[in-house]
């Protein structure tokens, strides 16, 4: 209803809001009046423009629900998964959580000390090859872990070149080097595929102003060993935290490499209650605990961000001679090179090289012939759903630009939760409701339509990288002034003409990079390929670990490498983006 203040002459009534003096004469009368047609269709159109993002977020978010939604009572099922996890709760699952924690904790520590101690290396030294190595530090980044796994074991196995030279070379016996397929292997890997994220973060937080104030202890009087434990640590810490959780994350998401070497994790516990055990209600349950613990390193995440930016706020970067990186010599400057060198060698160049061993060797066992076939399938599924992220993420980019009210913002915060949600966790997620909706309706056939073509596949990998392609069109429309908008605005132009005239061509940039990080992703995402893929159309990767777990890890050579080279491509970007700004 709309109510109307009519103000008349007459005895003062001092009607509150009135705005007459005291002891005027004036009089009220309220009139009124149903809300007009104008208003109430205005509602309905706002109503109407926010149902397609709410339809958006519940598509996305539909396998995170479904994973919740398996603690409600489904009958029998129910009763099942109930007895199967008291049964793996007396006796596997405890060892599941307890490798789960080791793994974790000593992936964390490795990767933070190899991370933090290159970062502090290349920003507050100076030494030969310093702006080399800044951007070579990277290159671990285009190594899928499980690559990395099918290299070290191919390489340092019992039968493998290493122990067969020893044997021979000095007459020895059995075997000479430890276990790679252990957990202490694992830990390897992990380490030295993992630690650029926390490298990147903690050189952008050294980067800001370490140099500045590591300057001003030294003219303090504070020798170069307080200054890095006082000054640089401490300013790198938000940084380093954030890292941390970033690697937990990829740590606990990945399969490939907990499969191929035989560790039972949590991820090999649910895939085991989901296929060995039949029963997706049991494996769904599991996933929750998996879950919410992505959710509470997410929060961590989050937290450490917004510090490293309370931190580095309002401080340039160093850029007078005084608080230049500090000059290295002699055999400081060989122990620097050396930080450096070392996690490149093992992360990247090692594995590689492994790898290019069968390739020298022979050629005729490669799997040439259905190479190409593999790598199409995989360019098929990449290219569909970068496209899509890409829309998705252009629509709720411009929405939130248009109108940031509460619906947007939380539809964009949903959709950009699903980058953490493990592969393994979206799976169950995915195919539970199709279950539901399979035994409710067998004649519909939804369950052919997910796991026999491609929708459920390309369903999955949006989900996971929505995400990466909405942070990055995001990036982008930080960088177009909300002026040009109110001018489109003001000269006529419409929501359509303002995002195609105005709009696309300053984010084309933007968007191109969101595709291109979607598509390598989509190319080395394991899990959900090797669940959800159709029939007769394997991918690079699901190939390269079907190869290794055979122990045909020379044939798995030519995927691998495949999988590395188009991993390299965002990396070089990544670099030329850190090279640029450095100058």
């Amino acid at each position: 209803m709309l109510r109307i203040r009519i103000c008349t002459k007459g005895p003062c009534r001092r009607v509150q809001g009135c705005g007459h003096r005291p002891g005027a004469f004036t009089a009220s009368f309220f009139l009124r009046f149903p809300l007009q047609p104008s208003s109430i269709l205005r509602r309905f159109t706002s109503a109407f423009r926010a149902f397609p993002l709410v339809f958006l977020a519940l598509v996305l978010t539909l396998p995170v629900l479904a994973v919740f939604a398996a603690w409600l009572p489904w009958g029998s099922g129910d009763a099942d998964a109930g007895a199967i996890l008291r049964e793996m709760a007396s006796t596997v699952l405890p060892g599941y959580v307890w490798t789960t924690v080791w793994l974790g904790l000593m992936v964390a520590v490795g990767a933070a000390v190899v991370g933090t101690a290159a970062a502090a290396t290349v920003t507050l030294f100076d030494f030969p090859g310093r702006r080399t190595l800044e951007w070579v530090l990277l290159l671990p980044l285009a190594m899928p872990a499980y690559v990395t796994a099918y290299a070290y074991t191919d390489f340092l196995q019992f039968s493998g070149p290493l122990q067969v030279w020893l044997r021979e070379t000095y007459g020895l016996e059995g075997r000479l080097l430890p276990e790679v397929r252990s957990l202490g292997g694992a830990v390897w890997v992990f380490v030295f595929s993992l630690y650029p994220y926390i490298y990147l973060l903690a050189r952008t937080a050294l980067g800001e102003r370490a140099a500045h104030l590591m300057e001003a202890a030294r003219l303090l009087g504070a020798p170069l060993s307080r200054r890095i434990a006082a000054v640089a640590l401490p300013l790198a810490r938000p940084a380093v935290a954030a890292g941390v959780a970033l690697v937990l994350m990829e740590t606990l998401a990945d399969f490939g490499v907990v499969s191929y070497f035989g560790i039972q994790t949590f991820t090999t516990g649910i895939y085991k209650a989901w296929l060995s055990m039949d029963n997706r209600i049991a494996a769904a349950q599991l996933a929750t605990f998996l879950l919410v613990l992505v959710v509470l390193l997410l929060q961590l995440e989050i937290r450490a961000q917004r510090r490293m930016r309370f931190v580095t706020n309002g401080a340039g970067r160093a850029s007078s001679a005084e608080a230049q990186p500090l000059q290295l010599r002699g055999w400081r400057s060989v122990a620097a090179w050396l930080v450096c060198v070392l996690p490149v060698l093992m992360g990247f160049v090692a594995p590689v090289l492994f790898m290019l061993r069968p390739l020298a060797a022979d050629w005729s066992v490669l799997p040439w012939s259905r190479f190409l076939e593999w790598a199409l399938n995989s360019v098929r599924l990449g290219g569909i759903t970068a496209v899509l992220a890409v829309v998705i993420a252009l629509a709720l980019a411009f929405a939130v630009r248009r109108r940031p009210d509460a619906v947007t913002r939380g539809v964009v915060q949903l959709v950009s939760l699903g980058y953490a949600v493990p592969g393994a966790v979206i799976v169950v997620g995915l195919l539970l409701p199709v279950g539901w909706l399979q035994a409710a309706a067998p004649d519909w056939g939804l369950a052919s339509l997910i796991t026999a073509t491609a929708v459920g596949i390309v369903w999955a990998y949006l989900v996971r990288f929505s995400a990466v392609a909405l942070q990055s069109v995001q990036s982008g429309y930080a960088r177009i002034p909300v002026s040009l908008d109110d001018s489109a605005r003001m000269l006529g132009t419409g929501s359509w003409a303002l995002m195609s005239r105005v709009h696309w061509p300053l984010l084309k940039r933007s968007t191109a990079a969101a595709a291109l990080l979607v598509f390598v992703d989509v190319m080395k995402e394991l899990p959900a390929t090797m669940v959800l893929r159709p029939f007769n159309s394997d991918t690079l990767a699901v190939v390269a670990y079907q190869l290794a777990r055979d122990e045909r890890l020379g044939e798995a050579a030519l995927p691998s490498l495949a999988l590395v080279a188009v991993g390299l491509v965002p990396v070089i970007m990544l670099s030329r983006t850190l090279r640029s700004r450095s100058r």
